[in-house]
């Protein structure tokens, strides 16, 4: 399954009066793991961005200068999130924004059914709070000691680690590896656990009918064939 995980960042926090949006990141995960895949950009909001906000993300008026504005980037970004699930902190922020950009250009906005609020997730797991960025790293153990400033794309690619956390998921794998009796395990036990043998095996799952059948299919690949190594080479002779 494919999902975004996306950030932005504005000038400020009106998107329905003169604030925009100067930076989107997103990063394409499948199965909830990264796959490299990403999208990102500054964008030109034609206005100054104001002192308050440039403290919170580094983006000063004059780094924007020669950036693309939103129209010049509006289809690229959307080419890349296609019509996939998006998965963002604090989402209606976010989506208010890029539909209030979205909206100025005429172009179909990103409607909420698609979109997961991470931020939703953790109040739900973590009433107690707190439930920011920062603090939801600091929580799971995830580094974020690169993040000095707030980024789209540094962010997006925090929030990926916090979304399968706050899922369960990577507790799940971390449990199957315990009692596998994986390194996971032997940390926590102390003991390194070991394969227990059946003391009967298991009947086969083959037919006779389809142990022959393979057999001739080896037959025809040839006396270097792969399979050799793992068959008696005697059952596949003529």
């Amino acid at each position: 399954m494919r999902e975004i995980v996306l950030d932005t960042e504005t000038t400020g926090l009106d998107a329905r009066g003169d604030d925009r949006v100067i930076e989107i990141g997103c990063i394409e995960i499948y199965n909830r793991i990264p796959t490299g895949e990403e999208y990102h950009c500054y964008i030109n909001p034609k206005r100054d961005v104001p002192a308050e906000a440039e403290a919170v993300h580094g983006l000063s008026t004059a780094f924007l200068m020669d950036k693309p504005s939103f129209d010049a980037v509006a289809d690229a970004f959307l080419d890349f999130i296609k019509d996939d699930v998006l998965v963002i902190h604090n989402a209606p922020f976010d989506i208010g924004f890029l539909n209030a950009e979205l909206g100025r250009l005429t172009k179909p906005v990103l409607e909420m059914d698609r979109v997961i609020d991470t931020l939703q997730l953790a109040r739900r797991k973590h009433p107690s709070g707190p439930n920011n960025l920062d603090a939801l790293c600091k929580r799971y153990g995830i580094d974020n000691s690169k993040r000095i400033k707030h980024g789209a794309l540094m962010d997006s690619l925090l929030l990926a680690d916090v979304y399968v956390e706050l899922l369960g998921e990577r507790q799940a794998a971390l449990s199957l590896a315990v009692d596998s009796g994986g390194p996971s395990g032997a940390r926590k036990s102390g003991k390194q656990k070991t394969a227990q043998q059946r003391s009967k095996p298991l009947k086969p799952r083959l037919t006779e009918e389809e142990v022959r059948a393979h057999l001739a299919f080896v037959k025809t690949l040839g006396q270097d064939a792969l399979w050799l190594r793992y068959l008696d080479r005697d059952a596949t002779k003529d």
